[in-house]
């Protein structure tokens, strides 16, 4: 169980999706929370992906730069 203090506006904001969507308040701040943690797991991925990639270069690349290709 968490509990959260939210201001008025964000209350009423809330309300007024919830109402829309056909929906309450809690099952939108899940969605919300599940998305926010997502998303920061596909960014963590997405740097874990270029610090491996980070110093490769093509070898193209490397072979004009040590002078191999004429």
């Amino acid at each position: 169980m968490l509990a959260i203090r939210l201001d008025k506006e964000i209350e009423e904001n809330l309300d007024l999706l919830a109402r829309n969507r056909g929906s309450n308040r809690s099952a939108l701040v899940r969605e919300a929370i599940l998305q926010y943690l997502e998303d920061n797991e596909d960014l963590d991925l997405a740097k874990q992906a270029q610090s491996q990639t980070l110093g490769h270069k093509p070898l193209k690349q490397l072979r004009r730069e040590l002078g191999l290709d004429s």
